[in-house]
């Protein structure tokens, strides 16, 4: 009996979905729970499993194709066998619980008031609406119409009127102001169908101003890649992020002499014993968390009307994957050991680069880490993270010459950078949680405990 496959629910915040590879074709049976197609969201891309078995009978929705969530992307001949529910998370996705041994004993909830650890997840889960996406890399400013006007900015506030990035793009691309589409899609968004359709009824009002034609001799110097739909949405994101968020900027050194012995003495006994590898930045992490208690508006975004702290201390890190730079979240942080962030990194960035996240790996971060030191880096200016309040980067560990009680010593050193929105935060506040950073790092040494 043919089915309709429908594009499944995967977040409130999460709209549309574009068709990034089809895993089966046209006269390929399926059976239930076998990946199916490759799906691209603005927050994460996952594999979307059959939910029958049968013969796949034919594809609706194209690959590069954006449709809205529940939208009909297939047809299977599945003879009745239809789910009820989604399957459970493989064990090759789901998250491996947190060993006792990796959580801080005296974690307590973060905030002015305090309150229970459920009080906590409440207010931070009404609060937050954080919509990690990649960042650390600067983008170019967005595209300005050739008559020197700026397009209207389409809305990305609340409820009906937030947009995808497709939207905001297409919208952007023509000119247009959105609150003049009727939307159609869940809760009334406006949707890419509905910009399309938009277009078609008005076309000349809509298009956008002719482009001059490039010179026949300029394509012999030249060559041009595609963009793919996760790069077009780290564009979006960083566009998004570097206009609506007045960044500012602060940099310390610190001495990490002390961390380094202490690295190097435990590296091979805990691979050994963990599975793992230990670098420097759980310790990083560690260090930054527990400031973050100290300096809350370091823990929080921007609304119209209000700062919103955050209770809990959700760190994303950046990872290079081969799709492009995403940020997984570790949840609960400051309640980690250096041991326990080792594997949810290690967890988290295996299965980045793998393609394995799920939608709630890379929601509700409130600050984000980029190690940009692995790269060699040591000095780095990173774009924040939309809507935290900054970002910090950890650069390369070096060897250099440090005045020491009046005598020239040869020290580890490393340089913390912060990127700060402007609008929460001054230089007063950005320079005590990057000193809170560094007086931890710096006092780090062999008697440091790493569970």
């Amino acid at each position: 009996m043919p089915q309709l496959i429908e594009l499944p629910q995967v977040g409130e915040s999460v709209v549309e979905g574009t068709i990034g590879k089809w895993l089966k074709q046209p006269g390929d049976r399926v059976e239930r729970y076998d990946p199916l197609v490759e799906v691209i969201t603005d927050k994460v891309t996952m594999e979307v499993p059959s939910p029958v078995t049968g013969e796949l009978l034919r594809i609706i929705a194209q690959e590069g194709e954006t449709v809205p969530m529940g939208a009909p992307i297939a047809e299977v001949d599945g003879g009745g066998d239809r789910l009820a529910t989604p399957p459970e998370q493989s064990p090759a996705t789901a998250a491996p619980p947190t060993p006792a041994s990796y959580l801080v004993a005296d974690a307590r909830p973060v905030g002015p008031t305090g309150g229970s650890a459920v009080e906590a997840q409440a207010a931070a889960d009404a609060a937050a609406r954080v919509e990690p996406a990649p960042t650390a890399m600067p983008a170019a400013p967005a595209p300005v119409p050739a008559s020197g006007a700026a397009p209207p900015p389409p809305s990305a506030g609340k409820g009906p009127n937030r947009l995808s990035p497709a939207v905001r793009r297409l919208a952007r691309e023509h000119n247009l102001d959105v609150s003049l589409i009727a939307g159609t899609g869940l809760g009334g968004r406006v949707t890419r169908n509905d910009v399309l359709r938009f277009l078609e009824s008005a076309p000349a009002a809509a298009s956008p101003p002719p482009v001059p034609p490039r010179p026949a001799g300029d394509a012999a110097g030249e060559a041009r890649i595609p963009l793919t739909p996760i790069r077009r949405m780290i564009a979006d994101a960083m566009t998004r992020s570097a206009t609506q968020i007045p960044h500012a900027w602060s940099m310390v050194e610190v001495d990490i002499t002390g961390l380094v012995g202490l690295r190097n003495r435990e590296r091979d006994t805990f691979r050994h014993r963990e599975g793992v590898s230990l670098t420097y930045l759980p310790f990083a992490l560690k260090a930054a968390a527990a400031a973050l208690k100290d300096n809350p508006t370091l823990n929080a975004s921007w609304d119209d009307d209000c700062i919103v702290l955050k209770r809990r201390i959700n760190l994303g890190i950046a990872v290079a994957a081969p799709s492009g730079l995403v940020v997984p979240v570790i949840h609960d942080a400051d309640r980690l050991s250096v041991a326990g962030l080792a594997h949810a990194i290690a967890d988290l960035s295996g299965r980045a680069r793998a393609g394995r996240l799920m939608l709630d790996d890379v929601q509700g971060g409130t600050f984000t880490v980029n190690n940009t030191g692995a790269l060699g880096s040591i000095l780095g200016g990173p774009i924040i993270n939309y809507p935290q309040a900054a970002i910090m980067t950890t650069e390369a560990a070096q060897q250099r010459p440090a005045v020491i009680n009046d005598a020239i010593a040869v020290r580890w050193m490393m340089n913390l950078c912060l990127s700060f929105d402007h609008r929460i935060n001054d230089g007063a506040e950005a320079g005590a949680f990057l000193q809170s950073v560094k007086r931890r790092l710096e006092a780090m040494n062999d008697d440091t405990p790493i569970y």
